[in-house]
């Protein structure tokens, strides 16, 4: 099995501001009162991901997940260690991005696809599927400026989800909107599974993470806690699975238009 994501001794920090005025840090640094701290939000990681694995990334609220996926799709660099991948690497993990908010949401659709590395004719192939999928009806031709965060994300993962990728980068959190929506990317992302492509998968819902990966990454206060089965992974984070599918999400189309 060849390696496609190698991750070592992965470190990227940020600097938290107490204070948003000059004058706000004039007076704190008089008074000798710190106006800034650095904190690891990825501390020294290191793990390799093989060709056709399906791992989901674990972890508590402020675990480093967001940050470790953005240094893997390359949206970040690490401040020390290095993060490689092979292949092209494709997926959602911040809503919206990539958009631009003066364009109906059709021509974001062209324009997602041409960042993540579609050609045209590709997604003048896909066109007719992607827009099926967003399910998004006439406001597919509004100005994205008038979209929630909900449509967004919609459009966004719809685009994402029907690239030919090496390497699907997914976040549950942005699997937004109503029940069957949420259902349609799920079943989307096993059939991406099932066709060998290798997955990164964050979620806290174990019934999802049984379903779509065979490996299990957790992350505590940016450092890797644990790397191993799937059943081990849930049982180190004492997840219960009473909780799972009880989160409510916006369905996507609270816009006034």
């Amino acid at each position: 099995m060849s390696t496609v994501i190698s991750v070592e001794h992965a470190t990227k920090s940020f600097t938290m501001h107490y204070h948003r005025s000059l004058k706000q840090i004039a007076l704190a640094k008089a008074r000798g009162r710190q106006t800034s701290d650095t904190f690891n939000a990825v501390e020294d990681v290191s793990f390799t991901v093989g060709q056709g694995e399906s791992v989901g990334l674990m972890g508590l609220n402020g675990s480093g997940k967001s940050t470790l996926l953005k240094l893997i799709s390359g949206v970040m660099q690490p401040d020390s260690g290095s993060v490689l991948t092979r292949g092209r690497i494709a997926g959602l993990i911040a809503t919206g991005a990539g958009f631009d908010l003066q364009l109906s949401g059709r021509d974001n659709l062209w324009l997602n696809a041409a960042i993540l590395g579609m050609s045209r004719a590709e997604t003048a192939r896909k066109l007719d599927e992607i827009v099926e999928f967003a399910d998004l009806g006439k406001f597919l031709d509004t100005p994205v400026t008038y979209y929630s965060s909900g449509m967004k994300a919609r459009l966004g993962f719809a685009v994402a989800i029907h690239v030919d990728a090496d390497i699907f980068i997914a976040d549950e959190a942005l699997a937004v909107g109503d029940r069957p929506f949420k259902r349609k990317c799920k079943q989307k992302m096993e059939e991406i599974v099932a066709q060998g492509t290798t997955m990164f998968y964050v979620s806290h819902a174990p019934g999802s993470v049984r379903k779509l990966c065979n490996r299990v990454l957790v992350l505590e206060q940016g450092r890797l806690g644990f790397d191993g089965g799937v059943e081990e992974g849930i049982h180190y984070l004492h997840y219960d699975d009473d909780d799972e599918d009880t989160q409510t999400a916006d369905d996507g189309l609270g816009v006034d238009i």
